[in-house]
């Protein structure tokens, strides 16, 4: 875990929580503003190039707390992997993971206009924000929201919506003031993260971000990323698409990927609450041979939180992020 940073911040908000007697007065009851949550996934994938596993995804708690005052508090503790199986090691927990996915408080100064400190996910992609396995169609993660920019930013944020006629458009702005403590092999690593998102919602979920950092490493570099994400229904039929140009100091190519997914309730084949997904996909990485993934797969809504996931993923080879195979899952919230 990233101690110095959590200590940081659990010391404000247990500052402020301590250090405000009129919030005290006002509402005697406050830790029933609490709330806790979470939700899990556990699968299994048949490789086509390795061993058969399965394992319990992760486990994550959600911890929120709202009072009667402008301060709000979210965190997302998660274990990754707690326990995993394949043909060769049977049993094993040496992948779990303890991991701070989120932890940070939101000022409300007014109706449009809020203020976050913090660990957040890096607004500048919709799949990165709804990541949870009960929120997305498939048990696989699509490349270029994982390879080009970070996941989450340790900093600040001023984000606030303002009501449209027929919808809203919001707008996050947000810096990092702190890199992470702990630094994970299996994670690309980067700094000096600064961005801008502005997202359109109505009949469809029209997004732009604007992306700066550096990524660590051997050929360590300074870019800029572009970044367009939409959801919309045609026709009961959900598409959604992210894609992502990353520009290097020179203005030239540093990196790109995208993904084009489709949702088809097959409500009309009898297969009530059954959904038919297909994904395609691509990245390219600085000095590094092009992607490409396809996914073809069935994912049923159980209930409005737990979703059963079927899979089948093909394409490049060699990609140890992504596995040519089958795979099944199940998520749920809890």
């Amino acid at each position: 875990m990233r101690n110095c940073f959590v200590f940081i911040i659990a010391s404000l908000v247990l500052s402020t929580l301590l250090c405000k007697p009129v919030l005290a007065e006002e509402n005697a009851n406050w830790l029933d503003g609490f709330q806790l949550g979470g939700y899990s996934s556990a699968g299994i994938t048949l490789h086509r190039d390795q061993e058969a596993e399965a394992a319990i995804n992760e486990v994550s708690l959600l911890l929120t707390w709202t009072g009667d005052s402008r301060l709000s508090f979210f965190s997302e503790l998660e274990l990754e992997r707690p326990l995993a199986w394949n043909d060769d090691e049977n049993f094993s927990r040496k992948e779990s993971r303890l991991d701070l996915e989120r932890f940070y408080i939101d000022y409300n100064l007014s109706e449009k206009i809020n203020f976050r400190a913090g660990r957040f996910l890096t607004p500048n992609s919709r799949w990165n924000l709804l990541h949870a396995p009960p929120l997305v169609w498939t048990t696989s993660r699509p490349l270029a929201t994982t390879q080009l920019f970070p996941t989450a930013t340790n900093g600040v944020m001023l984000h606030g919506a303002i009501p449209l006629e027929k919808g809203a458009f919001e707008y996050k702005l947000f810096g990092e003031l702190l890199e992470d403590q702990e630094q994970d092999d299996e994670e690309r690593q980067f700094e000096h993260v600064r961005g801008l998102r502005l997202s359109l919602k109505n009949q469809s979920d029209i997004g732009i971000s604007l992306l700066s950092f550096r990524e660590q490493g051997l050929n360590a570099a300074s870019y800029r990323m572009l970044g367009l994400d939409v959801v919309t229904t045609i026709k009961n039929i959900e598409v959604s698409a992210e894609a992502f140009q990353r520009f290097n100091t020179s203005n030239r190519d540093g990196g790109s990927g995208a993904y084009l997914q489709t949702a088809v309730p097959l409500n009309s084949l009898g297969l009530q609450d059954w959904y038919w997904i297909t994904r395609l996909e691509t990245l390219q990485r600085p000095n590094e041979n092009a992607n490409e993934r396809w996914l073809v797969g069935a994912t049923l809504r159980v209930k409005p939180t737990q979703l059963l996931k079927l899979e089948f993923t093909g394409g490049s080879e060699g990609l140890p992020e992504s596995p040519r195979g089958f795979s099944a899952s199940f998520a749920l919230f809890f």
